[in-house]
């Protein structure tokens, strides 16, 4: 077999399948409801993807829109891939204990997909640090292993480490998804659930790919809380420009003496007739 997981579980190979496409499903529709594009296309009327990045996630958000829709983003994003882990904890808890692991990466993998590449939104979803982390978290609660604790505190304490020492958001997201194999490797050791590690976190460091080149390059964005303020109008209290040189008061032109009238040539008009008396 492919896992020790699944030679305990002692479960037919046709009802696994089943119960594997069904968790699937059902964590791949619950990734697939993106929080930054509900709250920005259908409350806000403004799709956050046509602004900023165009990433579809929590950061670009808070960047464009800011204000308390933002935790809206956040709950929508963390409940969502809470749920899609609680559901394959149910359903392998009916089959065998022994699957509930194997079965919180199966449906985290597949609800990370959803978030990323969701078929309701055109498959442009955000990067998934959101759903990502509350993933991470979820494995932390794994009765059967004890040093399950270490998978969430590796991921989030070298993500909040990074992040506020560098201001740099996406260091502490590349950091999530490098990490993530390592430290699930180190608690489970198992083949099978590596795997679905290492394709969480290929997929993170995949849609950062370009956050990487810009901090490469040292082109990328810090993260602030605050909002950038629009620069103030003249005559409301802001810094006043410069003031402009009044423009040259228009001269009286000179009617032509009798002299220069004779030199226009024949059926040539002066140009100051209209005022010849």
């Amino acid at each position: 077999m492919l896992s020790r997981y699944l030679d305990a579980a002692g479960t037919a190979p046709g009802w696994l399948a089943l119960a594997a496409a069904g968790v699937a499903v059902v964590a791949y529709c619950l990734g697939c409801f993106n929080g930054a594009v509900v709250v920005s296309r259908y409350i806000l009327r403004n799709d956050v993807r046509s602004h900023g990045s165009g990433n579809a996630g929590l950061t670009n958000f808070y960047r464009v829109f800011g204000g308390p829709l933002t935790l809206v983003v956040i709950l929508s994003d963390v409940v969502k891939a809470v749920l899609a882990v609680l559901f394959a904890t149910f359903i392998a808890g009916h089959i065998s204990p022994e699957l509930v692991a194997l079965a919180k990466y199966w449906a985290g993998t597949f609800c990370l997909l959803g978030h990323m590449y969701p078929c309701t939104f055109q498959f442009r979803g955000g990067k998934g640090i959101l759903s990502g982390g509350a993933i991470a978290i979820m494995m932390g609660f794994d009765s059967g292993n004890p040093w399950s604790w270490c998978i969430p505190a590796v991921v989030w304490g070298g993500f909040i480490l990074l992040a506020a020492a560098t201001k740099y958001v996406s260091l502490g997201s590349c950091w999530a998804g490098f990490s993530f194999p390592f430290v699930t490797w180190f608690v489970y050791r198992e083949p099978l659930i590596l795997l679905l590690s290492v394709l969480v976190g290929g997929l993170i460091l995949w849609k950062h790919r370009g956050n990487i080149v810009r901090l490469v390059k040292g082109t990328e964005s810090k993260f602030s809380l605050h909002k950038k303020k629009p620069e103030p109008d003249a005559g409301e209290g802001g810094a006043q420009p410069e003031a402009a040189e009044e423009p040259p008061q228009p001269q009286a032109e000179e009617t032509p003496a009798p002299s220069q009238e004779a030199e226009h040539a024949p059926g040539q008009t002066a140009g100051n007739e209209e005022e010849t008396p």
